[in-house]
């Protein structure tokens, strides 16, 4: 009977910690669930990569790895194989970029939960705003727009030299878009 008391304890003490973990997991699946991306305006997806990194870094803060609640979300999200690949990867590139930008301190974080631009504290962009850049250009396959994949954090002034240029990497991401059937064969076209 007190091995049972003992157990039952140790149960109830991890509901609080399995709670907040498959809340990461459901908040970052919400916001990249591709359903609900397809339905979101011109740049809609831009504050969901904002938002998806600030529940990395709370997961992080909560002893939890974010590749691991990155797993579980695409997942619950219905991605699949490359898709999934993809959409993980990119998330996980972008928690990486906020970090390098000094941009996941408390009032960063504060912005990004909310969806709105942190500033950067670190590196020569300081004093920037984070902004989304479509890795693909936006102008030259509007069907990127809102895919979370083709999104990637940078400081303003970087994007803002920016423009619909493609180059080699762009070549190379297009290409595994359209493997990861992420990208129809007619954007692919238009990237070639």
């Amino acid at each position: 009977m007190n091995r049972l008391l003992t157990v039952s304890i140790a149960l109830l003490c991890c509901l609080p910690l399995a709670a907040a973990q498959t809340d990461y997991v459901q908040q970052i699946a919400s916001l990249i669930d591709p359903a609900k991306l397809a339905t979101l305006g011109e740049r809609g997806a831009n504050s969901r990569v904002q938002k998806a990194v600030y529940w990395l870094a709370v997961a992080r803060k909560g002893d939890e790895k974010p590749a691991k609640v990155l797993d579980r979300a695409v997942a619950l999200a219905g991605y699949k194989k490359a898709a999934a690949k993809r959409t993980k990867d990119a998330l996980l590139r972008n928690f990486g970029i906020a970090e390098k930008l000094g941009c996941l301190n408390e009032t960063g974080l504060a912005e990004m939960r909310r969806g709105r631009a942190a500033k950067v504290t670190k590196g020569p962009y300081k004093g920037d705003e984070l902004s989304v850049d479509h890795i693909i250009p936006r102008a030259v396959v509007p069907e990127l727009d809102n895919v979370i994949a083709n999104l990637e954090l940078m400081p303003l002034r970087m994007n803002e030299k920016k423009n619909a240029k493609i180059g080699d990497r762009q070549r190379d991401t297009a290409k595994k878009f359209y493997r990861a059937g992420l990208l129809s064969r007619k954007g692919l076209e238009a990237v070639q």
